[in-house]
């Protein structure tokens, strides 16, 4: 196996070293000199290593002398960097390029971007025996790699390596790996000889971890022909002979008219205007009212729809604005009316590939004839959840909306909107609001100090000190809320409440009308201690006040949009009488 030099790795190590300790992954302190240890997630492991984030999750079941984790949560767990570079260094594993490595590596020289036909022509090999599409290099890389591993391992890990690299580069040409692991949660176990259907398949990463039994009947469409294949070659090699993935454009030239699956899965493409509204404006799929030009991603969810069968299931990936744009406001509507909309799941920022806004999750139900039209829509709001980390919601993740309430004039169906709407006390909060008030506006008084008046504006007649003198008598130090006295003959509160006379304002406001303090300008009048303490005290409680006026005008913001929105959703109403109870 071809060997990377030890600088190779230094250099990848060096690399990630300024995120880590700028505190995106974080540090330890080691005992040894007190040197700064940065912790590194798993994936780190597997670029550092050269392999993928499976085989590190296999090292860590399968060797019990793997280190532990050293920080980060149970979710997405951190590892000491030395102790994994001393591990892999060890197990020889940072100095051996594995098959995979240098089968991507490979693919990488002979087809460059285009790497979806690369897997295609592996996949092909592997599924037929015929290299063709792949040069000698790659096609004797991947006869070894059968040799150590299944053709389906052999066709997953390219598939993580391609995912990884859509994640790094920004790009949504791959579903992510974590709205995938998203889906197949949410949907759950499926029946044997379940239909799965994705009519925007890509590469098959929906489809293949919503029937990943290998029991269930595989059926795609996708635009891209090479990826089409792939998907449907990778099906086959795990197993799902009679998988079936049509290449074409799904809207304009639909390949399963009559399918009508159990489940569809979709994560739509990205859309623009031009998704082929005027040339299908009377398509019989827009059921639930014709999507505008904005509304694209309307029109991929009633395809989906559409091929629903009665019973089923859609899960669908949307962008979160689709869930309040007024131009989708009828399309949502009836969704919630007819009973159609069961599900609206925010994720966690950052499962997307190509960038950190949180996605939604869309589950529709198609009504058998007999059924009954629910009485709810159930929100879940997973925002605020790392995104490797557990998608089961807490009781406060969650809620049961009533259809009633989703039908107003905007149709909102923003989840954390509501969830917050049905678990909020109208009336203790707006209570707890105005008792909060009134003891703020009680403090006021007693902080704002009753000062006595002095011959005139110019009686304050002393020798003055400038900063920068202070400064270099060591007198002062920079601090959090400006410079800090470092002798008992200088009071702090009265230097900084100095500094903020007119004069010294002035000297430190710029022609752009931009204000600093200016070391070199400003200048403290010298004063006895005892006298600087005492005015010292009085700047102390003009700053107090004025922190406590900022902080009353925000509560006042907040009871009186608190109080509007009680009063106009029902929740509360003006007194019975004149007492204001």
């Amino acid at each position: 196996m071809t060997s990377v030099p030890d600088e190779h790795v230094d250099d990848v190590n060096a690399q990630h070293l300024p995120r880590v300790c700028n505190g995106v992954y974080g540090f330890r302190m080691r005992d040894d000199a007190g040197a700064v240890d940065p912790l590194i997630t798993g994936a780190e492991i597997a670029r550092i290593a050269g392999v993928t984030r499976a085989a590190v999750s296999n090292w860590r079941r399968r060797h019990k002398d793997f280190p532990a984790p050293a920080g980060g949560s149970s979710g997405t767990p951190l590892f000491s960097l030395t102790d994994v570079r001393a591990w892999l260094a060890n197990q020889r594993k940072s100095h051996d390029v594995s098959d995979e490595v240098r089968l991507w590596q490979a693919l990488r020289a002979s087809f460059g971007d285009d790497m979806i036909s690369g897997l295609s022509s592996v996949a092909a090999f592997l599924s037929t025996g015929n290299p063709s599409g792949l040069d000698s290099a790659a096609a004797a890389i991947v006869a070894s790699s059968a040799q150590s591993a299944t053709p389906t391992d052999v066709a997953d890990g390219l598939v993580e390596r391609f995912q990884d690299s859509a994640r790094r580069s920004g790009s949504d040409q791959v579903t992510s790996a974590r709205i995938a692991r998203a889906v197949a949660h949410f949907v759950g176990p499926l029946p044997k000889g379940t239909t799965v259907f994705d009519p925007a398949c890509g590469i098959g990463v929906l489809l293949m971890v919503a029937g990943d039994d290998g029991s269930t009947v595989i059926r795609g469409q996708e635009i891209d022909p090479a990826a089409a294949r792939f998907a449907e070659l990778r099906a086959k090699l795990s197993g799902r002979a009679d998988a079936v993935i049509q290449a074409g454009d799904s809207l304009r030239a639909d390949a399963w008219p009559s399918l009508r699956a159990d489940l569809v899965v979709c994560e739509p493409p990205a859309v623009g205007p031009d998704w082929g509204r005027e040339e299908l404006l009377l398509d019989a799929r827009w059921e639930l009212g014709t999507p505008s030009k904005a509304e694209g991603e309307l029109a991929w969810l009633q395809h989906c729809y559409a091929h629903t069968a009665p019973g089923g299931r859609t899960v669908i990936v949307m962008p979160s604005s689709v869930a309040y744009r007024k131009a989708g406001r009828r399309i949502r509507a009836e969704l919630v009316r007819r009973g159609i909309l069961a599900h609206v799941i925010a994720l966690p920022g950052g499962v997307a590939s190509s960038h950190s806004v949180p996605v939604l999750l869309w589950i529709l139900r198609r009504p058998k004839p007999d059924d009954t039209t629910p009485s709810h829509v159930r929100m879940v709001d997973l925002t605020g959840n790392d995104p490797d980390g557990p998608l089961e919601p807490t009781s406060d993740q969650v809620a049961d909306i009533p259809l009633i309430d989703l039908l107003d004039e905007t149709v909102d169906l923003t989840p954390n909107l509501h969830i917050h709407r049905s678990t909020q006390d109208f009336r203790a909060e707006y209570w707890s609001l105005r008792e909060e008030i009134e003891q703020q506006l009680q403090a006021l008084g007693a902080l704002l100090p009753a000062l006595r008046e002095t011959a005139g504006e110019d009686s304050l007649d002393t020798a003055t000190v400038s900063l920068a003198d202070l400064s270099r008598a060591g007198l002062i130090e920079a601090g959090a809320g400006g410079p800090q006295s470092l002798s008992p003959q200088l009071d702090t509160d009265y230097l900084r409440g100095f500094l903020q006379s007119a004069s010294n304002v002035r000297r430190s406001t710029s022609t752009s009308g931009t204000h600093r303090v200016d070391a070199r300008a400003a200048r403290i009048p010298q004063m006895a201690v005892a006298d600087q303490r005492r005015y010292g005290a009085v700047f102390r409680s003009l700053q107090e006040f004025e922190e406590r006026v900022a902080s009353l005008a925000e509560l006042g913001k907040e009871a009186a949009a608190l109080a509007r929105e009680g009063l106009t959703n029902g929740a509360l109403a003006p007194p019975a009488d004149d007492s204001g109870e």
